[in-house]
Formats: structure tokens, C-alpha cells, sequence
């Protein structure tokens, strides 16, 4: 695990952020929930009983107070899930407060605060919550922004006491950090690292275009990383007056969720935090913003490691605020808009030559004061004008002819469904979900209203939202002032960029010789014959673990447990041996792409698009898969939508659709990225297949996927593949776990289930025969122009399974991590973050990997190495530290406690146990398996597996001299 508890976070769209790796997924379109128009809007009149110009209410389960001091309080008693709390200490301070000699410092005092507070010298603080089973990093947490610095601690309510210092903790955060000068001199290192870690393309080209789109505000030169001069060189007075003009009870806010009683966690928030004094005369607050311009601002990035052409047009408008109901009816067209607008451009990629490799439009929230409607298109082939005209035409599309009734429609039922899920789950929401709100509503004003309220409004107002207002949102947020436009690209195509002006032409063109969306859907069933059921045969209760195994005519077994862990899910898997590994190489290419494939052409008559539509408005999903040993699927549904997820699936497995041109269109992207990635190979990509294909032994099945690869690809050859791999389904193994009845079920089943076709003859996959060598490596790659390193560690070999020796090497990855932690970050100051993790496997022969991983500077690689091996060493000769296999021992019931209420854990737990044979009720005797973890256990473990076959991988930066960088040419056009 890479620590991720002092990540410097900011908001800002991801699209800015897309640059030294394509993400070929839609992102989900965000409307804030509760945001306000900020412009004057077609609005329906009022319905009687309903006075929009309301204040939204606040949800009336959360306790809000004030301390005499100004310190604000939220507490909401939850018990979702049991015994625990989620804990948050907000301050609304961040980087932008900064002076120019404090840049970083909003930062560094987040990670200073788990360096030595008053009643937890040290690392005190981290090493009781470790010891109370609360994990650094993926617990532990906090983060820094621009406008605010949050730090997060989930705790256990079932011990009194721990409970309680969870709270001490926060007020030691908040006015007891001890910033002592020797820690304050070893932590510089740790944020070097985190600020190494950041280097490379995106940051370079974002250092470039940052100051343009931003206008030159604040928030252009106070990213929250901050400079490294200022972290070499900073004094620590200079801290000290950051930590004291800006951590005062006026500006934060302590937020409690959970399992408690309220009044008792109240009187400990008053008792506590009511000893911070008063701040007189306090420095004032200063509200940044983001000045307007008339011009459209353009910037041209390239960059010797950005392998791809992407092109942003950002049109920014004043923050959306949200206050009153009518507000709130707003924010629910905006989420149709974004909806509707990000279906249409999806549908662009559903061609035998689709114009972009990615491309989306939405409306979210930007910066500072700022909203924006922001445009994205990753160019396929380097083709900026066909990329971006493509996403802009849609743009246009809307605003010249509107959506349709039937879109609308569709989207309505999508955001009608997916609010009626979260009401449906309001007593099993969990308490990290509500802390959220409550965050943005100290740090934002964002209101908060209950999921009661916020259902009852949509059932009353949504039918009153028509069309020609929804339409009317696309003048309000295309507007040529305030126009910023992004173009980053590979330094190598510099020269076949279009130019400033070409680029505004491309824009303000857009949308010539456009015609009407034509909205075309499919009215049928899924099935078009019913299946032939065939009934269970068999039941054996599995009692210890609450399921029951169905044993169908076909041979089909179903393992079926219901919960009431969630009110309206239901999760399904199902699997069977086999996979790509029974191919031959020749097939290799077809087989591996054969689920991908049959599903990019919907199924039965329903293409992939109508397929959508279809099952709009409705929770289901299904994604059958052909892996290498196995083949499968998974999904899920509402109770309600099961029987439509039962057709899907059995749909999915017995009439795949064959459709050549979205196919064509999609080996065609795929190709084009993947040429970009061998145009431009990114250090970290080059790196990774290395690494690959070295434990991989060089197999043709592990080496890196190249455009030819995908010429080998038949679709036809695909399909029969497909269709081969689910041909018996008498040897496949089903799991149904979630609210459901089982008598409801066990028709459906036996209907769709046991109608899937059996042959009777069960297969078993075979065995490659591919292995990570004997013996040690060693591999340096030199890559990147960044003076940062990468270092990976692997060891491996052969495995006996058993559920003792996973325990145990489960224990030696923590105990490991546990260490490195404290020798390669805090003693060393060498890291930011170091993982250990232990992967096994029974099939196709048990086999272990560990991997130890680390990012640092070039010159401490060996340095780093070796401490990591002494700890090794160590290890080997005496275990593990008593207190640090307590600690492993405590973080796993306290995970385990949470995942027995789990839907998703369950199912694949259960689909895991069957698939490796083993016993079922391993989970419940978890105690028995730790109770066995020792010092002489962890010393046998080490000694094991941390043998001679290990490799050691190590990216460095290119030994040349004379290295380019980032390259700009930009311009305004009134």
C-alpha cells in the first residue's frame, strides 16, 4: 500500500488533470446536488402547496452548535455501521492563505500534526491508533486544499476509552501541535518525496496553462504541494505563525457520525474544544477569487512525456449557490442536462470510426468562485479539430434543436432512480457518506437537507421540469467571455499543432450543417423466446454461514445468501474453469477479447446504445468476462429490477450480438492509443512492462499489448469463443447475495438459470506453465527527464494452501510495512509512501508473490535498499515485534467486523471458497488463524518466503544531459 494520508488534494476538474495517461471511461457527470442558479432561469410557476422561494431545509438529525470561541460542531447519531464513528476535524485554511515565504506550509502543517502534538509526542498518536486497529493511511487520513485542510479519523465506539482519545486527538490537532524543530527538519524530506512524487508531464504542462485559465489569481502560484525552496529552507517560525493566524475555533469545526449517544459526544466536544481561546483581532479571512475576462485565453502545451493529444474548452461562470427550493429544482435540471448531453456524446464512440478516443461535456464545479461547462476530447491520431468539433458539435446540436421528450424522460427516470435508491438506504447509509456533507457545508455553505425531504421534493417537482426549460440551460452555460481552452500534446507533434487562431476558428465554427438528434430506440423483449426452466433438484443448507446451495436439473449450482445489510441490493456472480488458457496462442488474441467484444454489440436485438435506453431508469447490470483460467459474470440489482437482471444475464450468455462496426470502432481507438503510448512511452509505463514481462518470463500471454496485436483479433473467431465458453453452464457455480426472499428467487433461477443450456461435460483449465524465474534479478530502466526514482522489490515461489500460511503471510506484509514505515519515512525522511503486500493463489499451482515498492530520489536507492533489507534480516532472525503483531491482529477483526456486513465481501468470499475448494467457514474462525500468529511465526514466515528467488526493479532518469521540458505558446483573442 502506497500511503495516501497526507495527499495534497485540490478541486479541479480530473479532465485538467488527464495527461501522461489516457482513461478510455466516461467519467460520471456531476451536478452539485444542492447549487443555485446564479442567472435568472425558466423556471415553472409554483405548484400550490409548494413556495419555492423557501430556504432549503437542513436535515433535522444533525445536532449543529456553536462554542462560546466560534468553533462549530455537526453530530448525527448513525449506526451504519455498528460500533463505529467517523470523526473530522475541518479548518478553513488552505494554501491559498499562504505568503509567498509560507508556500507548501498549509501543507506541511497537516503533516507536522502526526509528528508530536502535547499529549502524543512523536509518533505517539499514529502508533495508539494502529494498536486500536485503526490503519495509517487507509484509515488515518487528512488532506489539504486550497481553501481548506481536513484530517479524518474513523474510530471504534465499542471502547470507551479509545473513543474518547479520538477525541483528544482532535483538539491536539487543533491547538496542540508541538512542532518541535528536529521533527519539523526530518518531515521536510517526507513532503520533498511527496513533491518528487508529483514531478513529470501533468505537472509540468499544468504549471504552464495553470496561470492562463486561472487569470493570474491566487490560485494559479498557491498549488498545495508548494514550492521546494520554501520546504528546503522555510524557518520554523514561519510555520508557527501559519499554525497560529489560522488554526482558531473561528475557522473550524469538528464533525462527529456515528455510533453514539449524541448528548454524551457533545458534552466531550464542549469539554474539549472549549479550552482553545478566543483568537482577539484575528487576521481576516481573505475570500479569493478568480477574476472574469472577456477574452477567450488559450494555451498550447507539449511535452516530451505526454503521449496524447487532449483539448479542453472551458467556459467558466460565477459559483452556483445554492439557498432555496427553487434553487434546488435548478440543480435537478442541471443533472438532466449533464445527463442527457454525456449520453449523446457517449454514443459518438458506438461507430466504425469514432472522432475522439474520449470526449465528454458537463457542467460541475471549478474553483474558487467559479462554476464552468467544460468540454474534453482526447484526439485519436493527433486530429485536434475532428476531436473537439466532434464534442462542440453535440454542444451545438443542443442549443440548436434541443433535446428530445423521450431523452428527458429517460434521464428523469435515471435520476429519479438512482435518489429513490439512496432514500430506500437511508437507515443502511453509511456515516463516511453523511461527514461529507457536512464538510462542504462548513467549508462552502453547500446545504444539507435530509434524503426524506430531498425524495419527497423530487416526487412532487420532477414532473413539473419541462423540456424548454432543460434546453434552456445550454445559453446560459456556452458563452464566448470567459472562455479558456487547453490543448496538451506530445512534444514530438509540436509542429503539427494548429495554432491559436485556428484553434478559437475550430470553436466559434462549431456546429455548421448540423441536423436533429434522432433519438432511436427499440420496443421489444429482451428474450424474444422464453427459457425452458429447469427445477432445483437439490438443497443443502450451509447453516454456520446463513446460504443454501441449490443444485439445479441442468447441473448449475446456486449458492444463495440473503442479508439485510442493504434494502435494495442484490449482488450475483457467477463462474467456471476454463478461460483463455484453453486456446492456443493463434486464438489467443480473439479469446482474450471475447467478452469485450460480444458485449460491445449488446445482445439479442438490442444494440449497445438501445441496450441503454432499455434499461434506463433501472438498477441492474451484468458483465459476463472470459479470464484466463476462468469465465464468468457479475451484476447486481434493486429487489424490484431482479427478474430484468436475470434476462439480462441470460440474454448476455445465449444470444450475443454481433456488431462489426462498433467493433471496428473500438480495435480502432485501441489501437490508436496504444500508438501513442509507444510514440511517447511514459517512464512509469515503460517501467511497469518491464516489470511485467520480466516475472511473466517473457511469455507471448504477458507481453505488452501493440497495435498488430490487435490485427490478430477475428471477430467471428471471438464470437465462437464466447459462445464456446458458455456452452455448459453445468459446470458454472452462481451466488446470489443481498435482500432478497429465497422463494422469490428460486423461480427465477430456476427459469433463467436453469434454462442456460448444459452439455455435461465439466472442464478444468490448463496450466500454462508460466512462472516468475528462479533465481535473483535485477533490472534498471532509465527513463524520465524528473530526478525521481522507483523502486520495486519481489519475491516468490512456490506456496502450500492453507488458510494458516495466508494468515501468516498476510502478517508478514503488515508487520513489514509497519517497519518500513517508520525506518524509510520517518527515521530516514527518504520516502512518502512504502507498501508491502503478499498475493497468493492456489490455481493454476499455489504460488506467493510480495512485492515491496517505494518512490525516492535517485541518489538513495541503494541507501533505501538497503535498510529495507536489514528489516528484512531482521525479520528472519528475531520476527516480528510483539506490539506490531498486535497491531495486524487489531486492524483485522476491526476489518473483519465490518465486512461480515458486507454484500460484497460475502459474495466474493463465497465465490472464492468454491472456486478454490475450500472450506466455507474459514471466515468464522478467524480467531483460531491469528491466535497462531507469533514471533517465532513471523520469524518461520520470513525466513520462508523472503528466499532466493527475488527480483529488483528500479526506474532512474535518463543518464543524458541536455533534456527538454515542457513547452508553451499561448494568446487571447478579444
Amino acid at each position: 500500500m502506497y500511503l495516501n494520508d497526507r495527499m495534497v488534494r485540490f478541486a479541479f476538474p480530473a479532465s485538467l488533470l488527464l495527461s501522461a495517461t489516457l482513461v478510455l471511461a466516461q467519467p460520471t457527470t456531476k451536478s452539485k446536488p444542492t447549487t443555485a442558479s446564479a442567472t435568472k432561469t425558466a423556471s415553472a410557476p409554483a405548484k400550490a402547496g409548494i413556495d419555492l422561494s423557501k430556504a432549503i431545509p437542513t436535515d433535522p438529525a444533525v445536532k449543529v452548535g456553536k462554542l462560546p470561541n466560534g468553533l462549530t460542531y455537526y453530530i448525527r447519531k448513525n449506526a451504519e455501521p455498528k460500533n463505529r464513528a467517523e470523526l473530522r476535524l475541518v479548518i478553513r485554511a488552505g494554501s491559498v492563505l499562504e505568503t509567498d515565504e509560507q508556500q507548501g506550509l498549509a501543507h506541511f502543517m497537516e503533516h507536522m500534526e502526526f509528528n508530536g502534538t502535547k499529549n502524543f509526542p512523536k509518533n505517539e498518536l499514529v502508533n495508539v491508533l494502529q494498536s486500536a486497529g485503526i490503519r495509517f493511511g487507509a484509515d488515518l487520513n487528512a488532506y489539504t486544499g486550497f481553501d481548506e485542510t481536513v484530517y479524518q479519523l474513523p474510530v471504534p465506539t465499542d471502547s470507551a476509552n479509545v473513543f474518547r482519545q479520538a477525541f483528544q486527538i482532535l483538539e491536539d490537532w487543533a491547538h496542540n501541535a508541538t512542532l518541535d524543530p528536529k521533527e519539523i527538519d526530518k518531515e521536510r524530506g517526507v513532503v520533498l518525496e511527496e513533491w518528487r512524487l508529483g514531478r513529470g508531464a501533468g505537472q509540468r504542462m499544468r504549471d504552464k496553462y495553470f496561470p492562463l485559465i486561472l487569470n493570474n489569481s491566487r490560485y494559479a502560484n498557491r498549488l498545495p504541494i508548494g514550492k521546494e525552496d520554501v520546504i528546503k529552507n522555510f524557518k520554523p517560525e514561519v510555520l508557527e505563525q501559519f499554525y497560529k493566524d489560522w488554526y482558531r475555533p473561528d475557522l473550524m469545526a469538528v464533525i462527529a457520525v456515528g455510533d453514539f449517544n449524541v448528548n454524551e459526544v457533545e458534552g466531550i466536544i464542549r469539554e474539549k474544544f472549549s479550552r482553545i481561546p478566543a483568537v482577539p483581532n484575528p487576521k481576516p479571512r481573505t475570500e479569493y477569487d478568480i477574476p472574469a475576462h472577456k477574452d477567450t485565453k488559450v494555451v498550447i502545451v507539449t511535452d516530451p512525456e505526454q503521449p496524447n493529444t487532449v483539448v479542453q474548452v472551458i467556459y467558466k461562470r460565477p459559483e452556483i449557490k445554492e439557498r432555496t427550493l427553487n434553487d434546488l429544482r435548478e440543480s435537478i435540471k442541471r443533472g438532466l442536462f449533464n445527463t442527457m448531453l454525456g449520453n449523446r456524446i457517449q454514443e459518438l464512440t458506438q461507430q466504425a470510426d469514432p472522432p475522439f478516443l474520449f470526449g465528454y461535456s458537463n457542467y460541475s464545479d471549478f474553483l474558487g468562485n467559479l462554476d464552468a461547462f467544460t468540454s474534453v476530447a482526447v484526439a485519436k491520431e493527433g486530429n485536434v479539430e475532428r476531436a473537439i468539433r466532434a464534442v462542440l458539435d453535440e454542444n451545438a446540436r443542443v442549443k440548436q434543436f434541443g433535446f428530445t421528450e423521450t431523452e428527458l424522460a429517460r434521464a428523469k427516470q435515471e435520476f429519479f432512480t438512482g435518489v429513490e435508491q439512496a432514500y430506500k438506504e437511508r437507515d443502511k447509509t453509511r456515516s463516511s457518506n453523511y461527514v461529507n456533507e457536512y464538510v462542504r457545508h462548513f467549508t462552502d455553505k453547500e446545504p444539507y437537507t435530509s434524503i426524506e425531504f430531498y425524495y419527497d421534493f423530487l416526487k412532487k417537482e420532477q414532473g413539473t421540469i419541462k423540456l424548454p426549460e432543460v434546453n434552456a440551460l445550454v445559453d446560459q452555460f456556452i458563452r464566448n467571455e470567459n472562455r479558456a481552452v487547453v490543448v496538451m500534446a506530445p512534444e514530438k507533434d509540436k509542429d503539427k499543432l494548429p495554432s491559436v487562431e485556428q484553434i478559437i476558428g475550430f470553436i466559434d465554427n462549431a456546429g455548421k450543417g448540423l441536423t436533429a438528434y434522432k433519438d432511436e430506440t427499440l420496443n421489444k423483449p429482451l428474450l424474444a423466446k422464453e427459457p425452458v426452466p429447469s427445477s432445483v433438484v437439490s438443497e443443502k443448507p450451509l447453516k454456520d454461514i446463513g446460504a443454501t446451495e441449490w443444485t439445479l436439473k441442468n447441473g448449475v449450482k446456486v449458492v444463495v445468501k440473503p442479508t439485510n445489510f442493504k434494502n435494495d441490493q442484490i449482488l450475483f456472480s457467477g463462474t467456471s474453469y476454463g478461460g483463455t488458457s484453453l486456446y492456443d496462442l493463434k486464438d489467443f488474441m480473439s479469446a482474450r477479447f471475447a467478452s469485450t467484444l460480444a458485449t460491445l454489440g449488446g445482445t439479442g436485438e438490442y444494440n449497445q446504445i438501445q441496450l441503454g435506453k432499455f434499461l434506463a431508469g433501472k438498477s441492474v447490470s451484468a458483465f459476463p468476462y472470459v479470464g484466463e483460467l476462468n469465465e464468468g459474470v457479475s451484476g447486481s440489482a434493486s429487489p424490484r429490477d431482479l427478474e430484468t437482471a436475470m434476462q439480462l444475464l441470460y440474454s448476455y450468455l445465449t444470444q450475443p450480438r454481433k456488431d462489426a462496426d462498433v467493433v471496428k470502432g473500438f480495435l480502432s481507438n485501441q489501437k490508436s492509443a496504444l500508438q501513442n503510448q509507444i510514440n511517447t512511452p511514459t517512464p512509469a509505463r515503460v517501467f511497469q512492462d518491464t516489470v511485467s514481462v520480466t516475472l511473466g518470463n517473457y511469455n507471448p500471454r504477458r507481453m505488452p499489448l501493440k497495435p498488430a496485436d490487435l490485427d490478430k483479433i477475428d471477430l467471428d473467431r471471438a464470437l465462437t469463443i464466447y459462445k464456446e465458453r458458455f456452452a455448459n453452464a453445468g459446470d458454472f457455480t452462481f451466488f446470489f447475495v443481498g435482500n432478497f426472499d429465497e422463494k422469490t428467487l428460486k423461480p427465477l433461477v430456476e427459469k433463467y438459470l436453469g434454462g442456460l443450456p448444459a452439455t455435461g461435460k465439466p472442464e478444468k483449465f490448463k496450466d500454462l506453465g508460466i512462472r516468475i524465474p528462479a533465481g535473483q534479478i535485477s533490472k534498471t530502466v532509465y527513463r524520465g527527464v524528473d530526478p525521481k526514482a522507483t523502486v520495486q522489490l519481489v519475491y516468490s515461489g512456490d506456496f502450500t494452501w492453507t488458510t494458516d500460511n495466508t494468515t501468516q503471510l498476510d502478517a508478514l506484509a503488515e508487520v513489514l510495512e509497519i517497519k518500513l514505515i517508520e525506518k524509510l519515512r520517518e527515521e530516514e525522511s527518504g520516502v512518502y509512501g512504502v507498501g508491502a503486500s503478499a498475493v497468493y493463489s492456489k490455481y493454476p499451482v499455489p504460488r506467493y508473490t510480495f512485492r515491496i515498492g517505494f518512490g525516492c530520489a535517485p541518489e538513495n536507492v541503494e541507501k533505501l535498499v538497503a535498510k529495507t533489507q536489514e528489516l528484512i534480516n531482521d525479520l528472519k532472525q528475531k520476527g516480528a515485534a510483539q506490539g506490531d503483531i498486535n497491531k495486524f491482529k487489531a486492524e483485522t477483526r476491526r476489518e473483519t467486523e465490518l465486512q461480515l456486513k458486507d454484500n460484497q465481501f460475502w459474495l466474493s468470499y463465497l465465490a472464492n471458497q468454491y472456486y478454490n475448494d475450500d472450506d466455507l467457514d474459514e471466515v468464522l474462525k478467524e480467531d483460531e488463524h491469528l491466535k497462531k500468529v507469533t514471533v517465532e511465526s513471523t520469524k518461520e514466515a520470513a525466513n520462508n518466503y523472503f528466499g532466493a528467488n527475488v527480483a529488483r526493479f528500479v526506474l532512474m532518469p535518463e543518464q543524458k544531459a541536455g533534456t527538454s521540458t515542457a513547452s508553451q505558446q499561448g494568446g487571447g483573442k478579444q
